[in-house]
């Protein structure tokens, strides 16, 4: 709502305190009433940072990142969500031990909330599950992922960062989670396929959602050098044809316990927290927390949803 608020009668004091706060007038804290007047103090809403962690290519290492980061950043002291967003093929809970009872499919059924989902994980992680082998999840309608995204918006206490762990490839349960996150990390591992999915994913948020900045991790690497490269072989040709700016924002080494720790259902940063892996996801784990809460363009892309999907969004070409 833009504008000035009339602030002299009760109805233009809800509307004023429902701009401040972004939800509801009855989320205020009511003191005393002078004179027929409402004395009220906003609960102010504290911003969610929602991060896509995607790839384009499948076997680039996306989920494990989603998950350590997430772990790692829980074990700072974080409040902290991780959403399985590959509705189809879901694996968190999986790679975490996990043994959920229900999945997004039964909330957009309406047999339960979003909070009802939540199950706890290492470190205080909390993991929104994603049905696996379910064809329904598999086809959901842009409706239906703009149900989920809306979803969050009406937890009584939003985590400080939301994780999402997109599927792979370029559908609309992909495209839609990143162009809604406040950013999108791209996890790219040194194959020529890994390199050329990752800007064709750039490439289609770039072009048909207005995502101007992508942060890169470059996964299973020998050194950072190694690393660095492989950002300059992908930041090169972004650089050139799209209207997109990719960061390098860290990169995990090849790491013998952090293959042990996928075996074991666990995060490596848990399980051995002093293995090279582990100090990896805690570094890209400071590095995020240096990036600061997403200012409205960002968040606002989930409203965006509502007005693509009714008009019948088109598919990436």
């Amino acid at each position: 709502m833009n504008g000035a608020l009339a602030m002299n009668q009760a109805s233009g004091l809800k509307q004023m305190l429902a701009a401040l706060t972004g939800r509801p007038a009855r989320e205020v804290i009511a003191g005393h009433q002078a004179d027929g007047l409402l004395t009220a103090v906003p609960i102010p809403r504290r911003l969610c940072r929602p991060i896509a962690v995607a790839g384009g290519k499948g076997g680039v290492g996306k989920s494990t990142v989603a998950v350590n980061l997430g772990v790692a950043l829980a074990s700072a002291g974080h409040e902290v969500m991780l959403l399985d967003a590959d509705t189809g093929l879901a694996n968190v809970d999986v790679m975490l031990g996990l043994a959920p009872s229900r999945h997004l499919g039964h909330m957009l059924d309406g047999a339960c909330t979003l909070q009802e989902l939540l199950l706890p994980a290492a470190c205080g992680l909390q993991v929104v599950p994603a049905g696996s082998g379910a064809r329904r999840l598999a086809q959901l309608d842009h409706g239906e992922l703009a149900a989920i995204i809306h979803a969050f918006d009406e937890l009584a206490r939003p985590p400080e960062y939301l994780l999402v762990d997109t599927a792979a490839g370029l559908a609309d349960n992909v495209t839609m989670f990143a162009a809604a996150a406040a950013e999108v990390i791209l996890v790219v591992c040194d194959e020529p396929a890994s390199l050329t999915d990752a800007y064709g994913l750039a490439k289609v948020l770039s072009r048909d959602f207005g995502v101007r900045r992508l942060r890169m991790v470059a996964n299973m690497t020998r050194n950072e050098g190694d690393a660095r490269l492989l950002h300059q072989k992908l930041a090169r040709v972004s650089d050139r044809f799209l209207e997109v700016v990719i960061e390098f924002s860290g990169w995990v080494p090849h790491d013998e316990r952090l293959r042990q720790a996928i075996r074991r259902q666990a995060a490596v940063v848990e399980l051995w927290p002093g293995s090279p892996s582990a100090r990896a996801f805690k570094k890209l784990a400071d590095t995020v927390d240096t990036w600061g809460e997403p200012g409205r363009a960002g968040l606002d892309r989930i409203s965006f949803f509502g007005g693509r999907t009714s008009a019948g969004a088109e598919g990436p070409g």
